[in-house]
């Protein structure tokens, strides 16, 4: 009866601060606070102190701010010109032609960002207009573009990760390797659909791009050389075991202005708009796990998480239907709240639950990132939602329908990474130690 009174209370507490409109790193301490006084003997005060500077001094989150900023730049850059510019002769051959460069800037971007936001806004910034001058369909141009960006999500260097690997206390660097295999896939799976719609509605094919010689696709092909050394910088210096998380994150910034003052792109204004977009960003996600932190220390007191894995345990459900059931809880959790907040807030729970079913908490780190990339284009708090409006000027109700399939091929994900968990397993397993 403690428990079901303490698990009542608590998420009174925190519905009624979350529709307050308080920020969720202040409404998840409010509702701790609330727990260590009713529950506990022990001073809120001096608790909220100790745990909140732990969970901020964690020497593993200097790598989120880095990233985060390496993003930022790299946004205010001409690096989506560039790279459509390197992607298209070799994207006109496929079926469904330059759709695929949605797609394939997504994935490039993404392992040089972080966030599907920013994956979003400066690979569509560039995408959109070219596709609509060749005539492309505008449903195919917004919908494979809002999928694709949630790759951002996925693919290192991921922030969801980051905080996933944070929550938990796992390696970033074997969380970031979990993310590659699977992003692949989830690209190719996105590629898959635009060939399909090739020769399912022939009748919404464009015009075919005219004829290139091989010559001049490889030269266009050189302005794809930056980003792709500034990848291999970030991931392969992690891969053989030259960096840790926070020096490849420090390593990406520096490849990222020393990629803006090759290009002339980056002013000095537009440096300082970027150093506080990072810092805006990182604030809000530290006030986050901050509030977390604290939450997760309130409930141990309580010994829910304790008590619900003990009766998620009596019911004997299997690793599948329990996976089953976390999927549908993420899909609707995600419909009212962002991915970091989904996860931060509901890991002091879950985390206890996996454990105890035996589920391997790498592969668990990237099928809840799959599931968060749902909730970015899922209404009505679907993000990527809100950035495409601004962008394209379509209803939210619109863009929401040209992303389902791409929802439908995130589900197929789940089920993909539940039949072949090796997927998501196998590059941790044999990385550079």
């Amino acid at each position: 009866m403690t428990e079901a009174y303490a698990t009542i209370v608590f998420l009174f507490v925190l519905f009624t601060l979350l529709g307050s409109s308080i920020w969720i790193g202040l409404a998840l301490m409010g509702v701790a606070w609330v727990g260590m006084e009713l529950f506990t003997t022990r001073p809120a005060g001096d608790a909220m102190i100790t745990t909140i500077w732990t969970g901020a001094s964690s020497w593993t989150l200097t790598a989120l701010p880095l990233f985060i900023w390496m993003g930022e730049i790299l946004y205010r850059t001409r690096l989506s010109q560039d790279m459509f510019r390197g992607l298209a002769p070799w994207m006109r051959f496929l079926p469904g032609g330059l759709l695929h460069t949605n797609i394939a800037g997504c994935t490039i971007f993404a392992a040089v960002s972080g966030s599907s936001a920013a994956t979003l806004t400066t690979v569509g910034k560039m995408s959109i207009p070219e596709l609509r001058k060749r005539g492309y369909p505008e449903y195919m141009i917004v919908g494979t573009l809002a999928g694709a960006a949630t790759l951002g999500l996925m693919i290192p260097p991921s922030l969801t990760l980051i905080v996933y690997g944070v929550s938990i206390n796992q390696s970033i660097i074997k969380l970031f390797m979990a993310g590659i295999l699977p992003g692949l896939v989830l690209a190719g799976l996105f590629m898959s659909y635009i060939m399909v719609w090739h020769f399912v509605k022939p009748d919404q094919r464009p015009a075919p791009e005219p004829a290139m010689r091989f010559s001049k696709m490889i030269a266009e092909s050189r302005f794809l050389i930056p980003v792709l050394c500034l990848v291999f910088a970030v991931i392969g210096s992690m891969y053989f075991g030259w960096a840790t998380a926070t020096e490849a994150a420090a390593v990406g910034v520096l490849g990222s202005l020393i990629l803006a003052m090759f290009q002339r792109s980056l002013t000095l204004s537009a440096f300082f708009e970027s150093l506080m977009g990072a810092t805006r960003t990182s604030a809000m996600i530290a006030l986050i796990l901050m509030g977390a932190a604290f939450l997760s220390l309130s409930m141990g007191f309580t010994g829910l998480p304790r008590a619900l894995a003990a009766w998620i345990d009596e019911m004997q459900l299997s690793p599948i239907t329990l996976i089953a059931a976390l999927t549908l809880f993420y899909v609707v959790l995600g419909m009212f709240l962002d991915g970091i907040s989904s996860v931060v807030l509901t890991m002091a729970i879950v985390e206890p639950m996996i454990r105890q079913a035996g589920i391997d908490v790498i592969w668990f780190g990237i099928f809840i990132v799959v599931v968060v990339e749902m909730a970015q284009v899922t209404p009505p708090i679907g993000f990527n939602l809100f950035v495409l409006q601004g962008m394209t000027r379509h209803e939210i109700g619109y863009i929401s329908k040209t992303a389902i399939p791409m929802v439908g091929l995130m589900l197929l994900m789940v089920v993909i990474l539940v039949a072949f968990p090796e997927l998501a397993t196998w590059l941790p397993d044999n990385i550079r130690q």
